[in-house]
C-alpha cells in the first residue's frame, strides 16, 4: 500500500528533533509537508517536504490523510479538533490535553468522524523502561510493592521559550511527568490515589522544575521523580517485589542522538553501554545483571501507520493518554491543597 501522507504541525524542538525524523524513518509514512513559520529550516531538513506557515493551510490539504501535532501544549486540543473536522487522522505530542475534559471532547468527536486519535508517548520504547516492562510482566520480580523512577537532569539556567514561560501546560509536570506517568499506568494502570509535590525549586523559575509524584495502588507504590538541580544522578528505576530487586543507572540515548542529527536504523541505535545495564538481585540474594533491551521510537509510528491500514490497534490509545492527564490534574490538586487525591 502507498505511505500514507502525513503533515507535521510545528518544528521546535518536539517537532524538528523527535517528529520529522521518525515519521520520515517510518516505512508506512511518508513527511509530505510541515507546518511552521521556521521554513528555510524546513527546506533544509527536509526539502521533498511541502512548507506551511499557517497550521490551517496544512490542516485544509486534501492530500494529507494524517496530521501530527507538535506545537505548544495549550495548542493540543484545537489543532487536533480542526484535524479532525477535516477528515484526518490525528497523532498529538504528548501531553494530549490540558485537561481530561479536552481529552474526553476529542476521543468524542474522533469516533464521530470515524478517525484515529493517538498520542506521542514515545518513551514507552526507551531501552530501559522495555526492560522494566520485561522484568516485570515476566513475574521475575514476583508481585512488585515498589516503583520509583527518575527523570532527573542538571539545568540551572532558565531556557527560552514557552516551556520555561507562564502559559497554560507548561512546567516539568505536563512535560516529563506525563512520561513518567505513562509509564507508571502501563505496568500497573490507574491508581487509587496520588499525592504529589509539586514547586520551583530555581530562583528565576516562572513554573515548576520539580516534582515527586506517589502513586497508591494498595499495598504497592509508584513513586515518580523529576528535578532540574541533579548533577549527580541516582538510579533512574527501583524496582522491588517478594520475588527480588532491580537497579538501573543511566537513560536511554535515543533523544541525544536524535538531536545529534543520527537517523533510526544506523548500527548501534538503542542500544545501552554495557556498563550501565541494570543489576537484578533475586529473592536469595543473587545478583545478575540484566542486558538492556535495545530501545525503539520507531515502533510508535510503524504501529500509527499499521493501524491506520487496520492491521492493528494503536500504539497509543487516546483514552490511556487521558487517564495520564487525570493523573497530572490530581497531582496538581494535591500539591496546591497538600493532600492526597482519590481517583
Amino acid at each position: 500500500m502507498h505511505p500514507i501522507p502525513t503533515g507535521l504541525i510545528g518544528y521546535g524542538t518536539a517537532g524538528a528533533f523527535f517528529h520529522a525524523p521518525l515519521i520520515a524513518a517510518a516505512e508506512g509514512l511518508r513527511l509530505a509537508a510541515i507546518g511552521s513559520r521556521r521554513v528555510d529550516e524546513i527546506s533544509r531538513d527536509f526539502p521533498e517536504a511541502r512548507a506551511y506557515e499557517n497550521p490551517q493551510d496544512l490542516i485544509s490539504d486534501p492530500t494529507i490523510e494524517l496530521v501530527v501535532i507538535a506545537s505548544p501544549n495549550d495548542t493540543h486540543a484545537a489543532l487536533a479538533r480542526a484535524a479532525l473536522d477535516a477528515g484526518k487522522h490525528v497523532v498529538v505530542d504528548k501531553p494530549f490535553t490540558l485537561n481530561a475534559a479536552e481529552a474526553e471532547a476529542l476521543i468524542a468527536l474522533a469516533a464521530e468522524k470515524r478517525r484515529l486519535i493517538s498520542v506521542f508517548q514515545n518513551r514507552r520504547w526507551d531501552n530501559d523502561f522495555l526492560t522494566v516492562r520485561r522484568l516485570v510482566e515476566d513475574g521475575r520480580l514476583g508481585d512488585v510493592v515498589y516503583f520509583e523512577a527518575h527523570f532527573d537532569r542538571f539545568r540551572p539556567e532558565i531556557k527560552q521559550g514557552w516551556r520555561e514561560t507562564e502559559v497554560p501546560g507548561s512546567g516539568l509536570l505536563y512535560d516529563l511527568g506525563a512520561h513518567l506517568i505513562d509509564q507508571a499506568l502501563v505496568l500497573f494502570g490507574i491508581p487509587r490515589a496520588v499525592t504529589a509535590d509539586v514547586t520551583r525549586q530555581r530562583a528565576a523559575a516562572k513554573v515548576d522544575d520539580y516534582f515527586h509524584v506517589v502513586l497508591d495502588y494498595g499495598h504497592r507504590r509508584a513513586v515518580l521523580h523529576a528535578s532540574v538541580l541533579v548533577r549527580d544522578p541516582g538510579p533512574r528505576y527501583l524496582v522491588h517485589g517478594d520475588g527480588g530487586s532491580f537497579v538501573k543507572y543511566g537513560i536511554d540515548g535515543q533523544e541525544a542522538a536524535l538531536r545529534e542529527g543520527k537517523r533510526p536504523g544506523g548500527p548501534g541505535w538503542g542500544e545501552d553501554d554495557p556498563a550501565l545495564f541494570g543489576r537484578f538481585t533475586d529473592a536469595d540474594g543473587t545478583t545478575t545483571t540484566i542486558d538492556t533491551l535495545p530501545g525503539r521510537y520507531t515502533a510508535y509510528y510503524d504501529g500509527v501507520a499499521a493501524a491506520i491500514r487496520g492491521e492493528q490497534e494503536l500504539p497509543v490509545l487516546a483514552h490511556e493518554a487521558r487517564d495520564v492527564i487525570r493523573v497530572i490534574e490530581a497531582a496538581q490538586i494535591s500539591a496546591r491543597d497538600r493532600r492526597t487525591v482519590s481517583l
